[in-house]
């Protein structure tokens, strides 16, 4: 179990989940009304989620051959 809750796998899972939760925060408070300096958080944050969202699949994997130690 916790395997999988450190795998890459995973981690993808939960960057999509937070991208969609952070996208339906800020929909359900654009409903309600925002200024312009809220509208610039709410882009911000989306820009962060997706950004770390790419990240995650992209970012290379560690090969256990590069990191050796003398």
């Amino acid at each position: 179990m916790l395997k999988f809750i450190a795998s890459a796998e995973a981690l993808e899972w939960a960057t999509s989940a937070l991208v969609f939760i952070v996208s339906m925060f800020i929909g359900a408070y654009a409903a309600q009304g925002m200024n312009a300096v809220q509208w610039a958080g709410a882009a911000a944050a989306v820009l962060g989620s997706v950004t770390l969202a790419v990240l995650v699949r992209v970012w290379p994997a560690q090969g256990e051959a590069a990191t050796q130690e003398d």
